[in-house]
């Protein structure tokens, strides 16, 4: 059993054999990917405070420090990015701030919001005014909150990390593994496409990779929700004193993760923490998200690449690039679909209203989202003349 995850009446116990099995992979027990693909996205940190104290992020501000996003500067960088040709509005912050932030709680509660989640609703409506698909990071969640967030997303995500107890989660505010899987297992319940990841050194064994894969592969065999899981190497930053992992283990780490999920799920990393071209032949097939207007907030060390550094990173391997939507293919209705996509097939609706309405709109962003996700949209990412 996971460490917490009685707490939340998780049961999941992978197979001693399973294990053992994905303990033996190499590199050279994965293919590389046909084709790679990348989202084209906004960056909008709304808040720095965080109730976790993980010792190797540089994202949180302590209480009295902590930074929040004005209704003013979310829509001017909504703006940005839906005129720079973005899809994707990614909303990410700290776990909901506790009660030690109260600089935060009062603000939000001057321009008349109950907490963060309140105001992340609006963040995301917004977004779809101006012309981008919402995909929020807000952290852990439960079944009714997914169910307050999910309609105006048209994906979401946390990263599971580990599901060790780790030294780096240590402190009275702690994140713990059965609780990043009740949040995993809840956006499966509610049905909503869903991102999550491993974050590799920090403490974990190979042992633990393993499990935290195969506990990610179990909760996708129930719900059918996760559509990529990220493989994310820690970095250094001024908070932090654990070492890059070594191209070896990337490597084999990235190679457990491509033979563990099922062919559907991608397998991603991100171009600007991880040595990518070393890593496309262990089966990578997605480049995250990449901002051509904002920062990476969470790692501010580390910029973006250029879409041009993309597009020869593709060639390097000499497989196509193409740019997708923040919710995969699979889960779009068949009309949004290119020909003969052999997509999820299921009753369930894996887009909101709010969000199929979007995609449908007769206007110019309705347009650019159906293009992109045609494969064809009017910035699309072509080989290099």
């Amino acid at each position: 059993m996971f460490p917490a995850a009685e707490t939340y009446g998780i049961e999941l116990e992978p197979d001693d054999a399973d294990v053992e099995r994905l303990l033996a992979v190499t590199p050279a027990d994965a293919s590389p990917a046909s084709e790679l693909t990348f989202s084209r996205n906004v960056f909008l940190p709304l808040t720095t405070a965080c109730r976790y104290t993980c010792t190797y992020c540089t994202y949180y501000d302590v209480p009295g420090e902590a930074a929040l996003m004005s209704p003013e500067d979310v829509r001017e960088t909504l703006r940005l990015g839906a005129d720079a040709g973005c899809t994707e509005a990614l909303f990410t912050f700290g776990d909901e701030p506790d009660e030690r932030y109260t600089a935060v709680h009062d603000q939000l509660a001057e321009w008349g919001y109950e907490d963060m989640l309140d105001y992340l609703r609006d963040c995301c409506e917004m977004a779809m005014e101006e012309g981008l698909l919402a995909h929020s990071n807000p952290g852990d969640l439960s079944e009714e909150q997914f169910e307050r967030l999910a309609p105006i997303n048209a994906s979401m995500g946390v990263m599971l990390e580990t599901t060790a107890d780790v030294k780096a989660h240590s402190g009275g505010r702690r994140k713990t593994p059965g609780q990043r899987l009740n949040t995993l297992r809840a956006a499966g319940r509610v049905g909503v496409p869903f991102t999550t990841g491993l974050l590799i050194g920090i403490g974990e064994t190979w042992r633990d990779r393993a499990e935290s894969l195969l506990a990610i592969r179990e909760l996708h065999e129930r719900y059918d929700h996760v559509q990529e899981v990220i493989v994310q190497n820690v970095v250094p930053n001024e908070r932090s004193d654990f070492e890059r992992p070594s191209l070896e283990t990337m490597r084999r780490v990235v190679a457990m993760a491509r033979v563990a999920l099922p062919e559907e799920v991608s397998v991603q990393v991100p171009p600007n923490l991880s040595p990518t071209r070393d890593l496309l032949d262990c089966g990578v097939d997605d480049l995250g998200g990449v901002s051509p207007v904002t920062d990476d907030y969470v790692n501010p060390d580390y910029a973006w690449p250029a879409l041009d550094e993309l597009r020869d990173i593709a060639d390097g391997a000499d497989v196509p690039l193409y740019e997708r939507l923040p919710v995969y293919e699979r889960y779009l209705p068949e009309r949004h679909r290119r020909p003969g996509f052999d997509g999820v097939e299921t009753d369930r609706s894996w887009l909101s209203d709010r969000v199929a309405r979007a995609m449908d709109a007769d206007d110019v962003h309705g347009e650019r989202y159906r293009g992109v996700a045609r494969r064809d949209g009017p910035l699309a990412v072509g080989s290099a003349d």
